[in-house]
């Protein structure tokens, strides 16, 4: 007959923590994903941890159900949510900087320093689009013959399903203006040009031959009288104008033979894809991962798993307690499942529930503080903090007394 006592230590040894935890050896599956397995420094202190919190939960006078690999899940768990915390705040925190770059850039635990500008200058892009100054979208030219008699056109039927393959486009300027004035000054049919006629008559030398005569004017006359020829053309004759509907163009005045219009148009399709980058990460039709190479929101931000190793001594503080919140949390859910178990002549009570609130409160805790300084640390403020050093700075240089000089 087998010895029942011998079985009894077995069961007791495998779901009751022996006292000690087991080296963490790479590949052998101490923890659940293996990420700082090869880390000296989290191979080192994982299973002091695991025995520092079984003493924390009474190990020594109660028995801990919990057995090293538990332990370990704990730590690497607390080792990762310390990472995420701080990778979320320093997204948050350099996204402007960020977004556009390479996602080949593994900036975890680097200095990222820079500003926003490119991100606004990427912005003011799109509206030196629109008003013809730059931008990512080039302007096109088009033309069409106006006919004669006939007043209204349809651009996007005349040119846009046509020469543009059916795109829709958006005029940006059309061409159909009365010849510069400037051009016009020495016109002799502009009436108010500075033609030889006009001139001679002004200055009394009608009746002698322009070949030797000449006259030096100021600026202002040029001026004036391109502004008289402006408004004769606009009061004693039909304006060149137009009106644009949707691309629909109707010409003034009504032309009476055949001539050609011009304009400046963009691709609608352009317009509103400028400034996006390249697409997140997808699978293709044959099933391999295609990544994007550029940051383009909070999903792919090349932030990686900070190394163990790297964390200084306030991190790994912070690590320790949330790995006691865990593994309390742990403890917990498996002590919940058996709210009593009999013994001889009573019962025992465990403290399942407890210890779930206990963590629950801890982890919320610990979150809630290492935010705060998270955000004590980031770009605005530490600007506010340093304006206000300034501040104080100067009300203190205020009170100093001025020197008095002896000569």
């Amino acid at each position: 007959m087998p010895d029942t006592s011998i079985i009894y230590n077995i069961d007791q040894d495998r779901y009751r923590f022996p006292g000690s935890g087991s080296p963490i050896i790479p590949g052998s599956g101490s923890t659940p994903f293996g990420f700082f397995d090869t880390d000296p420094a989290f191979q080192k202190d994982a299973p002091a941890a695991a025995v520092w919190a079984a003493r924390r939960l009474g190990y020594g006078i109660v028995d801990v159900e919990m057995i090293d690999r538990g332990f370990y899940a704990c730590f690497e768990e607390a080792t990762l949510e310390y990472g995420a915390q701080v990778n979320q705040f320093n997204i948050r925190n350099n996204m402007s900087i960020l977004q556009g770059t390479s996602t080949n850039n593994n900036v975890t635990q680097t200095s990222v320093v820079g500003s926003g500008l490119p991100y606004l200058i990427e912005v003011a892009q799109g509206y030196g689009t629109e008003f013809g100054v730059g931008g990512g979208v080039d302007w096109k030219t088009g033309s069409i013959m106006l006919c004669p008699y006939v007043q209204n056109y349809d651009l996007q039927a005349l040119w846009g399903d046509t020469v543009e393959s059916g795109s829709k486009i958006e005029i940006r300027r059309i061409f159909h203006d009365m010849p510069p004035a400037a051009a016009r000054i020495y016109d002799p049919f502009s009436m108010t040009g500075m033609s030889y006629s006009n001139i001679l008559n002004e200055m009394g030398f009608a009746g002698y031959s322009p070949a030797t005569q000449f006259l030096m004017t100021p600026i202002f006359e040029d001026l004036l009288r391109m502004q008289a020829i402006e408004f004769n053309d606009l009061v004693r004759k039909s304006g060149y104008s137009f009106e644009l509907v949707n691309n629909k163009l109707r010409i003034f005045p009504i032309p009476t033979y055949k001539m050609p219009c011009y304009f400046q148009y963009l691709i609608s399709a352009d317009r509103n894809a400028q400034g996006i980058g390249s697409s997140g990460s997808y699978y293709d039709s044959s099933g391999s991962l295609v990544s994007s190479n550029t940051v383009g929101d909070y999903s792919n931000v090349p932030y990686d798993i900070i190394p163990y190793g790297s964390i200084n001594s306030v991190g790994t503080q912070w690590i320790r307690k949330y790995f006691l919140a865990l593994c309390k949390e742990v403890l917990g859910s498996i002590r919940q499942k058996y709210q009593t178990i009999p013994i001889p002549g009573a019962e025992v009570t465990l403290d399942g529930g407890e210890l779930r609130q206990e963590a629950a409160a801890e982890k919320t805790d610990l979150v809630s503080q290492l935010r705060e300084n998270l955000e004590a640390t980031g770009r605005k403020a530490q600007m506010e903090l340093r304006s206000e050093e300034a501040r104080q700075l100067q009300e203190t240089l205020q009170t100093v007394p001025l020197g008095i000089y002896i000569g």
